[in-house]
């Protein structure tokens, strides 16, 4: 399949770009911010309002659906942008990472303390595994009713073409920087053995139902913090290609700390083709945000803008702020001066500090619209700065801006 990918304007002297992604639903103009909808729902959000706040794809979860409803249902309603009202792109990835928060019980937590001691078999402290991975795939048990289930990179395949979404992700096994370096070793060839038959189900699947609208199948790199990991896992990914099509692109996942971020995607960027699309998986606070980018990622999606929203917390061009704090209580003006969003321009700091106080619905629905407009937003800046050719003094004063209070 001829790529679907296509690089506008480089930037000077790094391995960022801006560029388009082609999919049956639309283009994506990279770099993005990516919506998550785990459930096939940006929580407390209308569709509509994902779609007015500038999002241009959305992002759900293989291992949630499959759960609940069931990619049967889904697959019946025509696909998960039919079934969630969803006229854009979509991605879902694989139920890998979901493995990872099931069988070591750290939920979305993967920046943990590096400084403990290595391990085989990491658990969270208090909590009891859930999965239990081996060569052939990984046995869980449902964390809504306890029922025992089987993900093999040959069932996500088929859950995901059933979901119907435009890019989907090969089914990894994510690693926590607590484990051994034997096992991160052992663990990457494990997610490059599962990646050739994930590649060999995706065609098969896709050669039966020719009919069905094409999806795009991206790697995922693990390695965790070693570069010669991460280089040969690359590699390794793209050398099934040898062996007849490979992947439309390449997701960089996997436990890291904060201030290695951008050097992981670096040498992952420095193996990947120029024409390949490069998802990172899971980052949104600002200066994440321009490492990724100006390191190569086209693509990122993250939980936290409506996680943090429905606790209060807001993001502003000046840092995040905690509308639950008293001095908002009587304060009416708007979340955030000048931002043009549909809260921003509709409703005051008040009336949003009195919704959660009350504990009103509509706090999380308000404050998620907010959040997620700053991070879209945020990307639709750096893309345009780095066509201007105005990269760096755009990134230079949005961090000094952002971080300032912190300093």
């Amino acid at each position: 399949m001829p790529s679907r990918f296509r690089v506008l304007t480089p930037l000077p002297g790094r391995h960022g770009r801006t560029g388009v992604l082609t999919t049956p639903h639309g283009d994506v103009r990279t770099p993005a911010f990516v919506a998550v909808g785990t459930k096939a729902t940006v929580k407390a959000v209308l569709p509509e309002s994902v779609s007015a706040l500038g999002a241009q794809a959305v992002l759900a979860n293989a291992y949630h659906l499959y759960l609940q409803p069931g990619p049967d249902i889904v697959q019946q309603a025509g696909g998960l942008g039919r079934f969630m009202n969803w006229s854009g792109p979509t991605f879902t990835d694989s139920g890998g990472f979901q493995v990872l928060s099931l069988g070591a019980g750290f939920k979305k937590v993967l920046a943990m303390d590096v400084e403990g001691r290595r391990s085989d078999e990491v658990i969270a402290a208090g909590r009891t595994r859930l999965a239990h991975v081996d060569d052939d795939g990984v046995t869980f048990r449902s964390h809504l009713d306890g029922s025992v289930h089987r993900f093999t990179p040959e069932s996500s395949m088929q859950i995901q073409h059933r979901l119907g979404a435009d890019v989907i992700f090969a089914f990894d096994e994510c690693t926590t920087l607590l484990n051994t370096r034997e096992y991160q070793e052992r663990s990457v060839e494990r997610t490059r053995r599962w990646a050739r038959r994930c590649l060999d189900e995706h065609r098969a699947l896709a050669a039966a139902d020719p009919q069905a609208p094409e999806q795009q199948l991206f790697g995922v790199v693990q390695g965790a913090q070693y570069e010669d990991l991460r280089r040969d896992a690359v590699r390794g990914l793209l050398r099934l290609a040898e062996d007849g099509p490979g992947f439309d692109g390449m997701g960089i996942g996997g436990a890291l700390e904060k201030r290695n971020l951008g050097t992981i995607v670096r040498w992952c960027c420095e193996e990947l083709p120029e024409d390949m699309p490069r998802h990172l998986l899971g980052i949104s606070e600002p200066d994440d945000v321009f490492a990724a980018v100006e390191n190569g990622a086209d693509t990122f999606d993250c939980v936290s803008p409506s996680r943090v929203a429905r606790n209060g917390a807001i993001y502003s061009p000046d840092g995040r702020f905690n509308l639950v704090a008293a001095r908002f209580r009587a304060d009416l003006s708007p979340l955030v001066p000048d931002c043009p969003c549909y809260t921003c321009t509709h409703y005051s700091r008040a009336y949003l500090h009195h919704l959660f106080k009350a504990k009103e619905m509509l706090s999380a629905t308000l404050a998620t619209i907010h959040n997620e407009h700053f991070v879209v937003q945020l990307v639709d800046g750096i893309r345009r700065a780095i066509d201007d050719g105005g990269y760096e003094r755009f990134r230079d004063a949005t961090l000094a801006r952002y971080y300032a209070a912190a300093r």
